[in-house]
Order: C-alpha cells, then structure tokens, then sequence
C-alpha cells in the first residue's frame, strides 16, 4: 500500500481534502465523475460494501494499524495520506471524526423509474437544504423500510460530508436520484401522492385509508416554511400528525421517521 507522509499543507494529491469545496468535488475535479469524501471508518467500510470507488484516505498514523486497517485491507492500492492530527485538521479545516477520511468517486444515479421500479414507499424530499436533515431522513429511511428516495434539485446534496456522516453510511444503503419532473409523474409508477402538511383539508396520519394504499410517495417539506401550496395541492392526498400540547409541528427529519413507520407497507 502507497502511503505518504504529509509534512506540508500544499502536500501534491490532498487538495481533495483541503481546499476543494463540495460544488468543486461535485462537478469541477473530474467532469462527469465527481467526487465526495466519506467520515469515519464505519461510513467508509459501508460505502465500500455498497460497491463506491474509493481514490485516496487521509488519516493519523496511528490509525493505520488502527481504525483504517479494515480500510486499508479491501483497498491495497488506494494511496493513504498521513500525518499528524494538529495538520491534518490544519489541512481540512475541521477535526477528523475518529480520524479517518476517504476521497471516493460518485456513482452513476439511477433513474426515477429504477428508483420506484420494486418499491412500494418512497420519500419525496422538497427543498430541505439542512444536511443534518438530510442525513437523519436517510438514516430513518434505511431503517423503516423505505425503498427509494427522491430529491427535488434545490435539495441538499445527500453525498455531502455532513450529510453522510449523520446518516451513518445509510445514503449508500437506499437507491436516491433528483426528480426533475412534476409529481404527477409518479402516477406512471403506480404511486399516490402525500404531502405532509398542515392544512384545513388533512387528515390524520393514521388514517386506515392510507395504509390501504400499494404505493405511497410521501413527501416531506422545507425546514422552515414546509411544503409550497402548489406542491401540496398537486399531491392525492394531505396528511398530518396529530399533536398535544399545543405543538404544531416536528422538525422535518423527526416527522420524516414517523411517517415512515405509521405509512410503512403493511
């Protein structure tokens, strides 16, 4: 295995790491092959498992035969970059989640009609731009037996460092893509709208008719000011989660994960 030693901050071949932004590594490194970076050695070991490309690891010394070993196992001409933890958080700005970051390729997406093609619920992720939310959402949906997510293009980016890094590696687990068409264009794939939102003509979320329903694409809103009305007066049906004590909503990722579960395929 290559590994080289960082002694500088202009260091040839860490620029991935360093002074490339997210827009940079999404589009301008390599044109039509982007790049992110993955956090920690358990989100690498399940991108890696997922079958992402790994270019390049960054990481302290002692990680090496440490937390990265696994890592460093599966990818035996991968170059490893090191040095210690003072520069290598001078380098990337920020102090390594245990220690451990690894440069890998973006995959080709899949289409919206691959994404719907064997699931039964689907997530339709509307203008959240938070990428704790966005994050949490996968994380909920991995585990509450979603089957595919769809984001609208302005949308945080799920391959975003924080964003797989609150995941917990689940954005590697869910087939996603953009959804560039209309929602109405989800009825081709058999799928009813929900919008969750809270409007004079909603109903509650457990409502038997909902689960009654083979497909459901449920879609989650903005942080701040929810579903826009055209959004919401475009979807079948509109549904909210009933409340105590005078709260009138959950943060999206929070809400997100009750809907999965109360709307799961029975």
């Amino acid at each position: 295995m290559p590994i080289i030693n960082i002694t500088s901050l202009s260091q040839p071949g860490v620029e991935v790491f360093s002074t490339l932004t997210e827009a940079q590594l999404r589009n301008r490194l390599e044109p039509g092959k982007g790049i992110f970076i993955a956090e920690s050695p358990k989100v690498i070991l399940v991108a890696l498992q997922a079958g992402y490309e790994p270019i390049a690891l960054l990481c302290e010394r002692k990680h090496i035969a440490g937390d990265a070993a696994a890592i460093i196992e599966q990818c035996p001409h991968m170059p490893v970059y090191t040095g210690d933890r003072e520069l290598l958080s001078q380098l990337t700005g920020y102090t390594l989640t245990r220690g451990v970051l690894c440069a890998m390729r973006r995959p080709t997406l899949p289409t919206v009609a691959d994404v719907c093609r064997n699931a039964r619920r689907v997530v339709v992720i509307d203008g959240v731009v938070d990428t704790t939310n966005i994050g949490a959402i996968f994380r909920s949906a991995a585990a509450l037996g979603i089957g595919g997510v769809l984001l609208t293009q302005n949308s945080c980016d799920p391959l975003n460092r924080r964003a797989v890094r609150v995941s917990m590696g689940s954005v590697f687990l869910v087939p996603w893509t953009w959804l560039d068409a209309p929602l109405s264009s989800l009825q081709q794939y058999g799928f009813k709208t929900v919008a969750m939102a809270l409007t004079d003509n909603s109903v509650s979320i457990d409502d038997p008719v909902l689960a009654s329903e083979p497909c459901l694409a449920i879609v989650m809103g903005t942080e701040g000011d929810g579903l826009p009305h055209e959004v919401i007066s475009a979807t079948d049906y509109v549904v909210r989660i009933p409340m105590a004590h005078g709260v009138d909503s959950l943060n999206v990722a929070a809400a997100a994960a009750v809907a999965f579960w109360q709307l799961r395929a029975k």
